[in-house]
């Protein structure tokens, strides 16, 4: 990791506002400027862009944050890359701990051998006579050499470390080969880890060689084969290559995947190459493993639509979700849908069939997930009959119950009470008497911020000369107390007039609830009256509590003299406050 003074070094050296620029509209508004969101579609702009702080807030879709997140966002990198990037962007050496080097140099030597091998399979694929099965299954599949050199296929070969000897003697260490996944240690020493295979190289975000993924091909010498009988057999997570953090093709998809061209998750290596084939380039694939809540997040930096285009909708259905968790799409924001394939083919066969057109008919006409399960479980009973509408009803509910998001439940309940021809009370009872309790009511949602606690965070925020002596005592409301205390450490370390930095703030929504409010452009209150106007506003709070706890004591109490202490000293209190 890069030092912090590096990173302030480039958050100082790096203009936010000629930055955002670069992808968006941007125009000056007072102090501030203002952009057209990027992250959601939108005509006015609405996201707000403070040059001197650094910082960008959206008011529209709530997303924010400095020029290391907006990179991240808009490029779909990690913090290390966007810190590199904005690095050379502002012609600053960066200085790394010895320990990050070695971990960088590690990585690097992983991924060119990686890169080697892929040039190495894919020349096999080319002209080894033993990879014919290889090369006549693509021809059947109506892949020919312009997709095979396009997408790098290859061909491992059937003998045991043949991969690993190649190269060891182009001078790659053991070690190397080990860290990237193509060779494992065995007790007759290292051998390869996938031998007889079709192989399609794995790119990250970045478009870095990660990773392969191997299917199995009929016709070939299945001797030294690893794991023969399982149809594909991707590489382990490695130091280069995390399953749950990767989709493959999303490299090349990612460029394509738009509010209005959302990304499509289908099975296998073959069906993405067939979607791009069908001019669906939006299409990619897990890599040996189900989808999870990384890869939705992955694919939220470019779209908020997905579509699963599985054999049919109840493969894709139970495979949207680990733990069949229907309420994920509304957590993530994603608008998930599933796209029913023509006569329950997969992408791959279709277009072997010529049927490529049909592809992007079934994903433009993908429906919404939570409505088609809705539909299959509706579908299984009779609704001429009282009994079969009332199971209907009930497995309808079972669906309905997940969905956490209240506004998102009560559209679904109405799909539901027209689906099965019942009133919409019916449906909600049901749904009502089915859903699970968690160790007690729901929370309710958070309220507006206190007003007057709002303006004397704002002022804390500005840091002026002459901040006034806060406490976290003077926030009644939470979330203003939880932020106080996130930036009450920053307030000492920078002098007055200087903007807190918020980026610190670790809570995301805390973070995003300070940016919005040192964002806000209204002209700021005094802070000692802010303050004063606060301190009054408890005081007379705890003052009535006591003074209603005392009508309810015996006068000779012990708890009555401690509680009437209390008043005269809160009374004294307030009237301090009060003198100008």
């Amino acid at each position: 990791m890069a030092e912090r003074g590096d990173i302030d070094r480039v958050r100082e050296g790096t203009d936010l506002v000629e930055l955002i620029s670069e992808v968006t509209k941007v125009k000056r508004s007072g102090r501030s400027f203002m952009a057209v969101c990027p992250f959601h579609e939108e005509k006015t702009p609405s996201m707000s862009v403070d040059r001197v702080r650094g910082l960008y807030h959206c008011f529209g879709c709530g997303k924010g944050g400095d020029v290391f997140s907006f990179v991240q966002e808009t490029q779909g990198i990690d913090f290390g890359d966007a810190l590199e990037q904005l690095a050379r962007r502002a012609g600053i050496t960066l200085v790394r701990d010895p320990a990050d080097a070695r971990r960088r140099g590690r990585r690097g030597e992983a991924v060119e051998a990686i890169r080697q091998a892929i040039e190495i399979y894919h020349q096999r694929l080319k002209t080894a006579p033993e990879a014919g099965p290889a090369r006549a299954y693509l021809r059947g599949r109506g892949y020919g050499v312009e997709v095979i050199d396009a997408w790098k296929l290859g061909f491992a070969a059937t003998d045991w470390d043949t991969l690993t000897r190649e190269l060891k003697a182009a001078g790659v260490d053991e070690k190397v080969l080990i860290d990237a996944g193509l060779s494992r240690r065995g007790p007759k020493g290292v051998y390869d880890v996938f031998r007889g295979r079709l192989m399609f190289p794995i790119h990250d975000l970045r478009g870095d060689a990660v990773g392969f993924g191997g299917r199995k091909v009929e016709g070939i010498d299945r001797t030294w084969v690893n794991n023969p009988d399982a149809k594909y057999v991707n590489s382990a997570d490695s130091m280069v290559y995390h399953k749950s953090q990767v989709l493959f093709g999303l490299d090349r998809a990612r460029r394509e995947i738009t509010d209005d061209r959302p990304a499509v998750i289908v099975e296998g290596c073959t069906d993405v190459i067939a979607m791009h084939l069908a001019g669906v380039p939006t299409a990619v694939a897990t890599c040996g493993t189900a989808l999870g809540d990384g890869h939705f997040d992955l694919l939220r930096r470019f779209g908020e639509k997905v579509v699963l285009a599985f054999d049919s909708d109840e493969a894709g259905s139970k495979a949207a979700l680990r733990g069949d968790e229907l309420e994920s799409p509304f957590r993530l924001d994603l608008d998930l849908r599933v796209a029913e394939m023509p006569d329950g083919l997969d992408p791959a066969d279709l277009v072997q069939e010529g049927r490529g057109s049909e592809l992007e008919k079934a994903v433009s006409g993908a429906r919404p997930l939570l409505q088609r399960r809705i539909e299959h479980e509706v579908a299984r009973h009779d609704l001429s009959e009282p009994d079969g509408r009332a199971r209907a009803l009930h497995a309808a509910a079972e669906q309905l119950k997940r969905v956490n998001d209240q506004i998102a439940r009560r559209e679904y309940s109405r799909f539901v009470a027209r689906l099965i021809g019942v009133e919409l009370e019916t449906v909600e009872a049901a749904v009502e008497g089915q859903r699970p309790r968690r160790g007690g009511s729901t929370p309710q949602a958070a309220g507006p911020l206190d007003r007057m606690e709002a303006e004397l965070m704002r002022v804390i925020l500005s840091n002026p000369e002459g901040v006034p002596d806060v406490t976290v005592d003077d926030f009644a409301d939470p979330r203003l107390r939880a932020g106080f205390g996130a930036v009450l450490a920053s307030l000492g370390s920078v002098p007055a007039g200087a903007p807190v930095d918020i980026s610190l703030v670790a809570d995301p929504e805390i973070q995003s609830l300070l940016r919005s409010l040192a964002m806000d452009d209204r002209p700021l209150a005094s802070g000692a009256e802010m303050l004063a106007r606060v301190k009054e506003r408890r005081l007379d709070r705890e003052i009535d509590d006591l003074q209603r706890g005392l009508a309810q004591l015996d006068q000779e109490s012990e708890a009555h003299s401690d509680n009437l202490r209390r008043l005269i000293a809160l009374q004294r209190e307030k009237r301090s406050t009060a003198k100008p």
